[in-house]
């Protein structure tokens, strides 16, 4: 008998050790009021020296779309979208939740070392309060979209109940990639200086400011692949919801749902895994 063995016979449990997937899960929904609490005060914390304080959730993502818009818009020229803005703002606001999800959620780990050493808790709860950090964040950008869609001539429709289904799509998303990319990073730090390209990449392949349909005309296989791109995906669902004339394939909704519910399973069990590392290759 060796002594592992020994101490299961006796009921002794290794510290720190992985517990089962269901206890784990358990633990981390126990905490959930604590999950939200931190995210709350890390919004508080981040903007509250600054004389606009929260006002700056929604400045930032429109400044941002003022400055695409200016740009991308001059560049296209006559090949622009129809309904420019709204397509604009709707896709920066959306890519905006995915990028800090993203950014804050593969550093969940490592920037709170200190935390991680010294207090014993599942450490999941880091990385899902970043993304529900960046939810609270969304939620006013969402009626800000609301209301620029209504200012440009968009009408109240029952296509806006989509936004619905769309936010729990997107936060799934968003919640797998960052489990996915917190154990990365943790293991190889380096991961943390590449992140901001690949945000870049996804940014300027999402078709945030250009329609995917006008610029790869030449090119039906790539236009095609656009179908299976999750951000683009998600995208074109919020213009289908708010502006008026813009259809969302039905398929749209089983890609978007294939992408958000299998990444946030893998991500989960990957994370899971490693719980029994987080702290140590420090």
């Amino acid at each position: 008998m060796d002594a592992a063995q020994y101490a299961e016979q006796h009921g002794l449990r290794k510290v720190g050790g992985r517990p089962p997937l269901g206890t784990y899960l358990a633990l981390v929904w126990k905490r959930r009021v604590f999950i939200y609490s931190l995210s709350k005060f890390r919004i508080q914390a981040k903007n509250q020296r600054a004389r606009l304080g929260m006002w700056w959730v929604i400045v930032t993502p429109i400044l941002n779309a003022i400055v695409y818009g200016l740009v991308f818009g001059l560049i296209q020229g006559d090949r622009k979208p129809e309904n420019f803005v709204q397509f604009l703002v709707i896709g920066v606001f959306i890519f905006q939740y995915f990028s800090s999800s993203l950014s804050t959620g593969a550093k969940s780990i490592t920037s709170n070392a200190a935390l991680v050493q010294s207090l014993r808790f599942p450490r999941m709860v880091l990385p899902l309060a970043s993304v529900t950090q960046q939810f609270l964040n969304f939620i006013p950008m969402l009626a800000v979209m609301v209301i620029v869609n209504i200012i440009f001539g968009s009408r109240p429709s029952w296509s806006w109940l989509y936004l619905i289904p769309l936010l729990i799509l997107i936060t799934l998303f968003n919640t797998g990639i960052s489990l996915f990319t917190a154990r990365l990073t943790v293991h190889f730090r380096d991961l943390s200086q590449i992140i901001p390209f690949i945000t870049r990449l996804m940014f300027y392949t999402s078709g945030i400011f250009f329609q995917i349909r006008t610029i790869l005309e030449q090119w039906d296989w790539a236009i095609r692949a656009y179908d299976f791109h999750p951000l683009h995906v998600y995208l074109t669902i919020g213009r289908g919801a708010l502006i008026d004339g813009v259809s969302i394939p039905g398929e749209y909704w089983v890609t978007g749902t294939l992408w958000a519910v299998s990444l946030a399973v893998i991500g989960v069990l990957f994370f899971w895994r490693a719980e029994e590392r987080y702290g140590r290759d420090d």
